[in-house]
């Protein structure tokens, strides 16, 4: 299939998202299930082979190992979420985070502790989960606006899924390019690290402008044990759906001996998760989707176009660079994305000389810079049923992955850091 023809339905996705957003004014008024379903719909009608062949394509991506996985954790997490509201969980920590940082600070520290938690925990998806219901109570309290507090926390969360050792894009763009994870971090951290610098003074100069005056209430430490529980979990390593069944056990404990009933409870779990179901049927039309995408050659077409006419070492790492965010643009994983591409990075890096720890910071920090700004991706999808806001509403309103852009961009351009370059 010609390549630009397997690309259409990415094409089509977007065109029937933005465009109908932008005649409408009000990115409100389109689901991005409804976009995903017409997508998915012209994917298969532009398949060859029988009408079952396509639909099995399109199922595989759609039942895939990794799909499945985030969904089983956005159910847990919508799971936990309703239960530890339902405690006063939420309310007992947000009074505590706003007793603790300066009312001028809120800001900045809430972004220097989404990079903390996603650094330990090596997950971005586990760090929003974590930390945006708090940020959405002192949003709420503080009189932040949501949007921006929100992007916030997820800015915060990929630098961690960046630069974390126990990241799955750290662990592929390490094997893939044939270095130490050490390595790969000593030459990460001077694109991540003034990136992180520049968005935390960001926050500081507009923290100093807003006028916050919270009303801050009683703690009730018993009820912060849930999200305390939750984080320290997570740091110590243990897996996020382990992480996420405890939590919701403890907020059943603790429910319990404050009087709450059983079906109380169960009614709490069940509209948790049906906050998700949104969720839950874009990952699987998207999963369906990209696989359909794969499938036609829509990604080998990227890579051969991109790998055509490289110059220089610039030109190599501007290529690398433009192969896994494209790649991370069709399937909406970026771990997936550096996977499909690592081999393909490494052959264009020992043909034009590029360091291999620098080729896996490049693989790594685009991937994460187009995974942090696509609305269908999983971050920004799971941020947006947290919330109750789209994820358009949140893109404006990050600052942290553009950053990020332009340091990598730089230190492409300006050869930094000059030992890896």
């Amino acid at each position: 299939m010609n390549g630009w023809l397997a690309l259409s339905p990415l094409a089509v996705f977007l065109a029937t998202y933005l465009i109908t957003s932008i005649v409408c004014r009000d990115f409100y008024k389109v689901p991005v299930a409804s976009a995903f379903l017409i997508a998915s719909i012209f994917a298969l009608l532009i398949t060859p082979g029988k009408v079952k062949e396509r639909i099995g394509v399109f199922s595989s991506g759609a039942g895939d190992k990794n799909v499945l996985l985030m969904i089983w954790i956005f159910i847990l997490a919508g799971a936990f979420a309703a239960s530890a509201k339902a405690i006063g969980s939420v309310e007992a920590t947000v009074n505590l985070t706003l007793r603790i940082l300066p009312e001028k600070f809120i800001l900045a520290g809430l972004f220097l502790a989404a990079c903390f938690i996603s650094m330990s925990i090596g997950t971005s998806v586990g760090t929003v989960v974590a930390l945006l219901p708090i940020a959405s109570g002192i949003s709420s309290q503080a009189g932040i606006a949501l949007p921006m507090i929100t992007a916030l926390i997820v800015g915060g969360a990929f630098f961690g899924d960046n630069l974390s050792f126990i990241s799955d894009t750290t662990i592929a763009a390490t094997t893939t390019q044939g270095c130490s994870m050490a390595d790969k971090f000593r030459a990460n951290i001077w694109i991540a690290g003034p990136a992180a610098i520049v968005v935390t003074a960001i926050y500081v100069v507009i923290g100093l402008n807003l006028n916050i005056h919270p009303q801050i209430g009683s703690i009730d430490i018993i009820k912060l044990v849930p999200y305390l529980s939750v984080i320290i979990l997570a740091i110590l390593g243990i897996n996020v759906l382990v992480v996420l069944t405890i939590g919701l056990a403890l907020c059943a404990l603790i429910g319990f001996a404050d009087g709450m009933s059983w079906t109380g409870f169960l009614g709490d779990i069940g509209s948790g998760i049906a906050g998700m179901s949104d969720l839950i049927i874009v990952t699987l039309l998207a999963g369906g989707m990209l696989e359909i995408i794969r499938h036609n050659g829509g990604i080998e077409f990227i890579i051969n176009g991109l790998t055509k006419g490289i110059k220089g070492r610039r030109g190599a790492e501007f290529s690398i660079a433009g192969l896994v965010g494209l790649s991370n643009l069709c399937t909406a994983n970026n771990t997936i994305a550096i996977l499909t591409t690592g081999h393909i990075a490494k052959n264009i890096s020992e043909r034009f000389g590029v360091d291999s720890r620098k080729s896996a910071s490049i693989m790594d920090t685009f991937s994460c810079v187009v995974q942090g700004v696509i609305p269908y991706g999983a971050q920004l999808l799971m941020a947006s049923s947290l919330v109750g806001i789209p994820a358009t509403a949140i893109i404006p309103n990050l600052y942290y992955p553009f950053v990020l852009l332009l340091t990598a961009c730089l230190s492409i351009l300006l050869r930094f850091p000059k030992k890896y370059s």
